[in-house]
């Protein structure tokens, strides 16, 4: 496999077939595209930012019980020795003392078509598997951010069902199973989680005028029946994002291509919704979260005073600190019942643990991903 490696500032790895350019993509992630709004709302201060907020936390659904049995669950991250309680008096992560100062979180982000496809809240999915499966790691010095892809078909522990795909978990057992596969599977706690409904990207992209890619690899969609995407550049609707997104029967490699397109659309939709344009204008910025919110859910402590701060202390990191990266997998194969599978790379991820668990992972060297 080719080899990714990171140079001064920090690549974003996106490993495209076909050795296209890597493209910077900080903005699958939740987290960089709600912090980033109300980063925002924080600067105006006042009643513009105290409706933003209040618009978060009234527009999210809430996941209740979220998490598995404490006893289940690895211990908490552990603040660095000497770490302040708070940042600096008068910013915004001292006010709200939502974050712990000095310690390393988690977020689990879960990709879902549940309440487009089935009507269901988003907050109550049991029975539905997920397509898109994320850890977001944000480290002690909050000076860069890593968010990791596990591919859906991943053949895993699940807790008290045995071996299977790792997106069977949020079927068989909702958020909180889906939670304890991923802390089992990395050995570490997930301090917050979030559920996307896809359908949300196409009305953000609405929203921002468009999504500008620069597609890889060109292929005729199985979900916009007759349209082809040129390779290159491109200038994409909301329902020509969502089509893009999901494709995955177009490409020889299937789910891997497909969890690299996925990366595109949203690096694109960041990089829309980063623009001054955006960013300057309360009502475009407050247009943008009323848009966003009613397509996630989170867990009740995953609020717009633990986002606000969060987003606070990592204000000084670019999208050159961003780096996505694949969960190490050893090509495809087939189950014992038959099933199509991923096969997880169990030496590769020993070292993707170790980074989560030791807060290193600027240490690790992540490889393109593939069928093998």
């Amino acid at each position: 496999m080719p080899h990714q490696t990171h140079g001064s500032p920090r690549p974003n790895i996106t490993g495209p077939v076909g050795g296209a350019p890597r493209v910077r993509h900080p903005g699958r992630i939740a987290l960089a595209i709600f912090g980033t709004v109300l980063l925002v709302a924080v600067a105006a201060g006042g009643i513009y930012a105290f409706s933003l907020t209040r618009a978060f936390d009234d527009g999210t659904e809430k996941i209740s019980n979220a998490f598995p049995d404490e006893a289940s669950r690895p211990p908490r991250g552990q603040a660095e020795p000497g770490a302040a309680e708070t940042d600096a008096p008068g910013d915004p992560s001292a006010a709200l003392n939502t974050v712990p100062a000095g310690q390393p979180q988690n977020i689990l982000l879960l990709g879902s078509d549940s309440r487009g496809a089935t009507g269901k809240d988003l907050a109550d999915i049991r029975g539905e598997r997920s397509d898109t499966m994320m850890v977001v790691h944000v480290p002690a010095d909050r000076k860069n951010l890593f968010v990791m892809s596990i591919l859906r078909d991943s053949w895993v522990e699940v807790p008290g069902h045995g071996q299977a795909k790792i997106n069977a978990a949020l079927s068989w057992g909702g958020v909180p199973l889906a939670v304890q596969t991923v802390e089992d599977l990395l050995g570490i706690r997930i301090d917050h989680v979030a559920v996307v409904d896809f359908s949300g990207f196409e009305q953000t992209t609405d929203a921002l005028g468009g999504v500008d890619i620069n597609n890889p690899i060109g292929f005729d969609s199985s979900h916009l029946k007759g349209r082809y995407f040129d390779a290159g550049g491109q200038h994409l609707t909301g329902a020509e994002a969502i089509a893009f997104a999901r494709e995955r029967y177009a490409f020889q490699d299937g789910d891997f291509q497909r969890v690299r397109n996925q990366q595109l659309i949203i690096s694109g939709l960041l990089a829309a919704m980063m623009h001054k344009s955006v960013l300057a204008d309360p009502v475009k910025t407050s247009g943008l979260l009323e848009t966003i919110t009613p397509f996630l859910a989170v867990d009740e402590g995953f609020d717009s005073a633990y986002l606000t701060a969060l987003a606070w202390e990592l204000r000084e990191v670019r999208q050159q600190q961003v780096t996505f990266f694949t969960m190490p997998t050893d090509g495809t194969g087939t189950s014992g019942d038959g099933q199509s599978i991923v096969n997880v790379d169990w030496v590769g991820l020993a070292s993707v643990q170790r980074g989560f668990q030791t807060d290193t992972l600027s240490n690790y060297q992540p490889e393109l991903q593939t069928i093998g």
